[in-house]
């Protein structure tokens, strides 16, 4: 379909549908309500968004006391009111009534729910440099509930698309009983968070799984399971010591949300006259030089044909979206937040959205997707730092995407390359971090949902692999794995990511084998499981990778790269010989780390031997120690 034909279509669709919206609006005297709920003892303000017929020109009253309403304020459109509520701190748990009395003196009444806040709450301790992240598809990672597989509705929302496990870009069925079932392999891996791409709602007529596109803020997508169930995997996994952050998009929503029939304000969402693809130049916000023009390309064009642009200008969309995301750490106990596409957003409504999660929750920790190729890009966007512009994110953990890349091209080029290839080009990456604020906190990957696997890329190398899951475990920042790479799981050439995001094998009835279990798993994939399982077990133990700092030593030959983690107690070496022949430790040569302690053996983690200082330790070609 030709870009013409396509934009005519869709634009008879949206007309269509808000044609329906406003019929169905006005025939259901239904009352929508966000946040759905809420707790007392929150410093978050409380903004309802309130959505029905002709709800704009009602007056509204609370019938308690102990629920206040501050102020009304109208939107565009008739069918909205936006309130601000007070809520004693005295107030008990219950429901409380709201009446809204229209212009011709009926009532509706909503019952709105105030919870008591669990203690401690504010509290709470996200993921740190202690902990190793498992990414994961949820629709690609395990069917624990075929029953679901193709819900028909969610509430009075038909739902679009049904399961066809044979269609690459279809739901294959994976679900949040799928991700309970299989904890206990999570955490054998050596994994202490769970990051799941999104799970609410997202009803596009195709490509669906992904969950990118949402559809309700509020609602998990029944095909994935229930909200009730998605709070009980999260009570699970913390009994199991296993953390859980939610992956959530305040960038753009998708088609098929419901607010799209009846936008409460004509900039709810940014718009161009005619569908524009955002230029994906991101770099325009940091730019000091940049044009208005390049940023309005980048930041209010829509990121895909069913993702349009939440404009994060609006004063009511960023509260939305803020109360969004304390609704649900609130409601589900969540560890954390991972941030899809940090920096497509207005960055002072982005930063404004961050600063609030972490008001409510200072100890909590946020992940942001800041996908640029150079350390300075990334520096701009990392909380406090030094930028001449006086900007702040307040976005405590970027995602490290130089070193990423660094990572891939510096283990592909092995031997003794020429000047600047090889694993020198790690080296150069972390010689940068003097831009940062702190780099330790950083998230750091080879791989995710959005690149080729692995094991694609390294062109079936185990032993590269391997070596890159030693540096992910021993350098600074925190560990993230992708599913099945464990396993040693790769797409086919130019599959594109859709084949990225495979279904790891066993999580459906239907598998011939299945891999979660020991007996299930090949012979190479045991052995590279075992080789990750041994080292981030091992990890978990270490205070110096926790919390030591790091020095590192120029790369023999560009090739065979040393550098330490250390406290004032622990000494941590990490040996990556990338090339192709065996190496020797030249003891004297890290003398000045090394002399700190006055151990004389250490434990190599890898083999399991014990090493002594000063007498010859080899190192094979492709391996690490």
């Amino acid at each position: 379909m030709n870009i013409k034909n396509f934009l005519r279509t869709a634009l008879c669709t949206v007309l269509a549908v808000l044609f329906a919206a406003t019929a169905f609006a006005k025939k259901e005297n239904i009352i929508r309500v966000e946040p759905p709920s809420w707790w007392t003892g929150m410093k978050t303000p409380l903004q309802l968004m309130v959505y029905a017929a002709d709800i704009g020109n009602a007056t509204v009253k609370s019938e308690s006391d102990k629920l206040k309403i501050n102020s009304v304020h109208k939107a565009e459109s008739e069918n909205y009111l936006f309130i601000d509520i007070s809520i004693d701190q005295s107030t008990p748990e219950g429901k409380y009534r709201l009446t809204f009395t229209g212009k011709n003196g009926k009532a509706r009444h909503c019952d709105y729910q105030i919870n008591a806040r669990r203690g401690n709450s504010a509290e709470r301790k996200g993921f740190s440099t202690a902990d190793v992240i498992y990414c994961l598809v949820p629709d690609r990672f395990a069917n624990g509930d075929p029953s679901n597989d193709n819900a028909a509705t969610l509430g009075s929302v038909k739902i679009a698309e049904k399961a066809d496990r044979r269609d690459p870009a279809m739901r294959h069925g994976g679900d949040i009983q799928g991700i309970t079932n299989n904890l206990n392999y999570i955490k054998e891996l050596g994994a202490t968070v769970i990051w799941p791409t999104p799970l609410t709602l997202d009803n596009e007529k195709a490509a669906s799984y992904h969950g990118y596109a949402c559809a309700d803020y509020y609602a998990i997508d029944p095909r994935f399971g229930t909200n009730e169930l998605y709070r009980s995997m999260v009570k699970e996994a913390h009994e199991k010591g296993l953390k859980v952050i939610m992956d959530m998009v305040p960038n753009h929503c998708g088609t098929a949300h419901w607010w799209m029939n009846d936008l409460p304000f004509s900039d709810w969402v940014n718009m161009f006259p005619s569908f524009t693809r955002s230029t994906f130049q991101v770099v325009a916000q940091s730019d000091p030089h940049n044009s208005q023009y390049d940023k309005d390309a980048c930041l209010n064009g829509w990121f895909d044909y069913t993702m349009p642009d939440m404009n994060l200008r609006n004063k009511f969309v960023v509260q939305y979206l803020l109360q969004m995301a304390v609704w649900w750490i609130e409601y589900a106990d969540l560890d954390g937040l991972r941030v899809d596409t940090y920096p497509y957003s207005d960055k002072y409504g982005i930063s404004i959205w961050t600063k609030g999660i972490t008001d409510e929750y200072p100890n909590i920790n946020i992940t942001g997707e800041t996908w640029f190729h150079f350390t300075s890009l990334i520096s701009y966007w990392e909380k406090d730092a030094a930028n001449r512009d006086g900007y702040n994110s307040y976005l405590p953990c970027p995602m490290d995407f130089p070193l990423q890349e660094n990572l891939l091209l510096g283990i592909m080029e092995d031997g003794k390359t020429v000047w600047g290839k090889g694993l020198i080009r790690i080296y150069e990456v972390l010689s940068q971090d003097f831009i940062y604020k702190n780099p330790y906190d950083f998230l750091i990957l080879a791989e995710n949902h959005d690149v080729r696997r692995l094991a694609w890329q390294l062109k079936g190398s185990v032993e590269k692999q391997k070596m890159i899951y030693t540096l992910l475990a021993t350098m600074r920042g925190i560990p993230q794995i992708y599913q099945g790479s464990e396993l040693f799981m790769q797409n086919k050439e130019k599959q594109g990511d859709i084949h990225e995001r495979l279904d790891m094998v066993g999580g459906w009835k239907e598998d011939t084998r299945n891999a979660f279990t020991e007996k299930g798993r090949t012979e190479l994939e045991n052995d590279l499981f075992n080789y990750i399982k041994n080292i981030y077990s091992w990890r978990s133990t270490s205070d110096a990778v926790h919390n030591g700092k790091m020095i590192q030593f120029v790369p023999e030959d560009n090739n065979f790269y040393v550098y330490f983690r250390y406290t004032g107690k622990e000494c941590v070496m990490t040996v990556i010989n990338n090339l192709t022949e065996q190496r020797d430790i030249d003891w004297a040569k890290y003398a000045e780390v090394l002399d700190m302690f006055p151990a004389s053996t250490g434990k190599d983690i890898v083999s399991g031997k014990t090493v002594t200082k000063g007498q010859v330790f080899s190192v094979g070609g492709q391996s690490a120690a």
